[in-house]
């Protein structure tokens, strides 16, 4: 179970197979995220799909809950409105927000279900699906510890240079500069960090 909004970063990953409640033949469950007061952050200046750390002040945190609540409990009874009128599922759900709660079974094989890790525990994706990671990652290690231990050392804790970086960090290790820039300098730049060199 998870918000919708989760469940969409989710099924970007599709070498599982999925089976999802549906809203055509099911009547949806009353039922919402809404993110911890923690949570409830500025959006980032240098990531333009993730939160900033500067905090909020108290009373926007609550300003904040107040009107996705209010939202969530609107489009609610609207949805609920319309299935009292007779009005076809399929219609009646339209309107109801992203932080809904949806339920599919999920089935994965373990190639994959470490890359679908390894993206989604990375510090760049949501928090939200970041929590859920983390929880597939424990059981994982409880199902499969010597695998998950390989995952580890080999994958998750591991950092890989393309060749234009490799010949810089020769550069580098040669006391010369690394000529890179744009992107590319940033992104040997934060592997460089990632390593401690």
């Amino acid at each position: 179970k998870m918000p919708v909004f989760v469940a969409r970063q989710w099924i970007r990953h599709r070498t599982a197979r999925l089976n999802e409640i549906s809203g055509r033949y099911s009547v949806m469950v009353d039922e919402f995220y809404n993110p911890e007061k923690e949570q409830v952050l500025y959006q980032s200046k240098s990531n333009r799909q993730g939160r900033d750390t500067e905090e909020v002040p108290e009373h926007l945190k609550e300003k904040v809950l107040d009107i996705l609540i209010s939202g969530q409990n609107t489009a609610y009874d609207d949805y609920q409105k319309l299935i009292d009128e007779g009005i076809a599922r399929e219609l009646s759900r339209i309107n109801l927000p992203l932080s809904l709660y949806t339920q599919w079974y999920w089935q994965i094989d373990l190639s994959n279900l470490f890359h679908f890790l390894k993206l989604r525990m990375d510090c760049h994706a949501q928090w939200e699906i970041r929590q859920y990671a983390g929880i597939m990652a424990d059981i994982t290690k409880a199902v499969a510890p010597m695998a998950y231990e390989a995952f580890e050392t080999h994958v998750l804790n591991s950092v890989s240079f393309s060749g234009q970086e490799l010949e810089a960090l020769k550069l580098q290790i040669e006391g010369k500069d690394h000529n890179l820039s744009g992107i590319h300098k940033a992104e040997y730049e934060a592997k460089i960090k990632n390593i401690q060199l």
